[in-house]
């Protein structure tokens, strides 16, 4: 089992608690560093012919210094001992320098991970460039294989491996190893201006997870041929159902409007919804940071801070916001362990595997009273406003019938106010954890599509 690039998690350790030792008696008043090193594999397949083969291996790491209410950051990746004496001169001139900021500092150590659970990230299996090759050829050979592809926007196979180590002068010291695995396809259906095209993939933290990748190709060509002959819809308004795997958007739009920042600059529209119903009573969000194998898990947030399950909205309410620590003492508040960081800067406001919980019915059963909706399994643009959550993006997807999904959708929009289709979102029973982000198929009702 290769390690990232070549150094133990002991070596790590090492070099980071010197550089914070080093930045202290610099004359930083406090300071923290994150090694974060990855190793990758990756082989494509297009028509038929091995495309590329790629290996890559890197190490980057980031060093912040707090003196007073001044903090700076610098990122490098020579980890020799003259290159890292020179990041701490750097970051120390450059704190003294940078204006002030009431809110920067770390996380006390009462908050801070004294131990975490093994999350069972990282799986022994490396593979080799050849058997990532197979994997990718028979994802795009079973993708060709389905009535109707023309064409092959190619397929692909991968693997990875990477370490993140985290220090603090308050004491903290902690890291952890994750792998991923994945497969993807694309291809085309149709000919001349009826083109259509869609893809499927799935990335798992372990390879026995991993569905056979044949299976992947032939859901990528039937995404793609269920395509042909779209319609465009005249403008009205219906139930809107989201597909799992764009509904989740919805849930990020969710996330940035409850983020720290952003409620500390008035910038969202949720930020007087505290304590409030903002969806349906049946609706229950969580993040949590400790599903086993998630692609999303870490046993510590970004600045080390003890992390755990929580709960966002229960029955319809709003319960918390996301905070590290900088946002919490603007607010006047606690982390609430969502920090997430890199090497480039201090720490940000982040999920870990957020979720919709699921409800009572099937996609089938909440489908079928619809006499005319749209199913929508594509989304184009980002024109949602944090601000005031006006909602409008490009969709395709398939027109809803008599309960039923009766012709493929192209090029319309979809519009609404997220304040209103959080009040009138209903999960259905399908939750499954494919991705960070994760929700059953979703009904929103009462939204508007604009056609041609």
């Amino acid at each position: 089992m290769s390690e990232p690039a070549g150094r133990s998690q002991q070596d790590m350790e090492q070099i980071i608690e010197r550089l914070i030792t080093k930045a202290v008696k610099a004359g930083a008043d406090a300071a923290d560093a994150i090694v974060v090193e990855g190793l990758s594999l990756g082989a494509s397949y297009r028509l038929g012919k091995l495309e590329d083969v790629d290996r890559s291996e890197g190490q980057d790491l980031g060093l912040r210094a707090i003196i007073g209410k001044q903090q700076a950051s610098v990122s490098g990746n020579d980890f020799s001992s003259r290159a890292l004496d020179e990041l701490v001169e750097r970051v120390t001139a450059m704190a003294k320098l940078a204006p002030e900021d009431p809110y920067c500092g770390l996380a006390g150590a009462d908050k801070l991970a004294k131990t975490w659970p093994d999350l069972d990230l990282a799986d022994d299996v490396e593979p080799s460039a050849e058997s990532l090759s197979e994997r990718a050829a028979e994802a795009e050979d079973a993708a060709r294989a389905v009535p109707g592809v023309t064409n092959s926007n190619g397929a692909g196979a991968g693997w990875g491996r990477g370490r993140v180590v985290l220090a603090t002068s308050e004491g903290f010291l902690g890291g952890y190893v994750s792998s991923s695995h994945s497969v993807s396809a694309s291809v085309v259906a149709g000919e001349g201006t009826g083109m259509e095209t869609d893809y499927d993939f799935a990335t798992t933290r372990h390879l026995k997870d991993m569905p056979d990748a044949a299976s992947i190709g032939r859901a990528a060509a039937e995404r793609t041929v269920k395509r042909l002959g779209a319609r465009k819809v005249d403008t009205q308004s219906v139930p809107i159902v989201y597909d799992p795997r764009v509904g989740r958007s919805i849930l990020g739009h969710f996330a940035g409007a409850i983020m720290g920042p952003s409620i500390a600059r008035k910038t969202s529209f949720l930020r007087e919804r505290m304590n409030k119903a903002i969806f349906g009573e049946h609706i229950n969000i969580i993040d949590d940071p400790h599903i086993k194998r998630g692609l999303a898990s870490k046993p510590f947030d970004g600045e080390g801070v003890a992390n755990g399950k929580t709960a966002l909205v229960k029955d319809g309410v709003l319960c918390t916001w996301l905070l590290h620590s900088a946002s919490a003492r603007q607010l006047g508040l606690e982390t609430t362990g969502h920090a997430g960081r890199g090497t480039g800067g201090p720490p940000g406001v982040t999920t870990s595997n957020l979720y919709m919980a699921p409800g009572a019915q099937s996609p089938e059963d909440m489908i079928k009273d619809i006499p005319n909706g749209f199913y929508v399994t594509e989304l184009i643009g980002q024109g949602v406003s944090g601000v005031t959550g006006d909602y409008s993006r490009g969709a395709g997807g398939f027109w809803i019938e008599n309960g039923e999904l009766s012709f493929p959708v192209n090029e319309v929009t979809i519009a609404s106010n997220l304040n209103d289709m959080f009040k009138n979102c209903t999960p259905a029973n399908d939750l499954e954890f494919k991705f960070g982000t994760n929700v059953p198929t979703l009904r929103v009702d009462g939204m508007t599509v604009a056609g041609g």
